[in-house]
């Protein structure tokens, strides 16, 4: 007599491009995520980004960086800090402080120097406030100019919306959904 040797089916082979579509729809929640959480970040710290279209501060910010900035209040901006600080009738500028004096109040007047400079700014700046540069990246700034412009967002957004409905289509089965065991039996007499 011989035993019953019980046999699974092999289970379900997955086409390339459903393991394609895995992978894609998994990149783009990711994505969705880590920008969710840059969002939330950027509230909370209250830091915005900035882009360097001149090489004032290079070498240590060349032009086409883009930079984190914080706000702070003129009292705690130190000699040596590199700030941003935003004028009237003109462009925010971001040099290197080199004299904080006294304003009135909360106000600080602030002198400073374009690293890449050879002299002090023209004239100092009297300020209730700047952001301060916590960080930058070099040559970040063409990529972003270039991911903002309206028809690079409208192919990025019919890319993902193909991807959200690709990924949502509904596939055929081609196994049942509980796999059967085929059980070998013993000849009967």
């Amino acid at each position: 007599m011989t035993r019953g040797i019980d046999q699974a089916p092999p289970g379900p082979s997955r086409s390339p491009l459903l393991v394609l579509r895995e992978i894609l729809l998994n990149l783009a929640a990711v994505g969705g995520a880590v920008c969710i959480v840059l969002v939330l970040l950027a509230l909370v710290l209250d830091i915005t980004l900035i882009m360097f279209k001149t090489g004032s501060m290079a070498p240590t910010i060349p032009a086409g960086s883009v930079a984190v900035v914080r706000e702070i209040p003129a009292s705690d901006i130190a000699v040596g800090d590199v700030v941003t600080i935003d004028r009237p009738d003109a462009l925010p500028i971001t040099h290197r402080v080199m004299t904080v004096g006294d304003g009135g109040g909360e106000q600080r007047v602030v002198t400073m120097k374009g690293d890449a400079n050879a002299s002090d700014d023209p004239a100092p700046y009297t300020v209730a406030s700047a952001r301060l540069v916590l960080g930058s990246v070099p040559n970040l700034a063409p990529l972003i100019v270039r991911l903002s412009e309206p028809p690079v967002m409208a192919a990025i957004t019919l890319v993902v919306a193909g991807l959200v409905a690709w990924g949502s289509w509904p596939t055929a089965r081609k196994h049942p959904s509980s796999p059967r065991r085929h059980r070998i039996r013993p000849d009967h007499p």
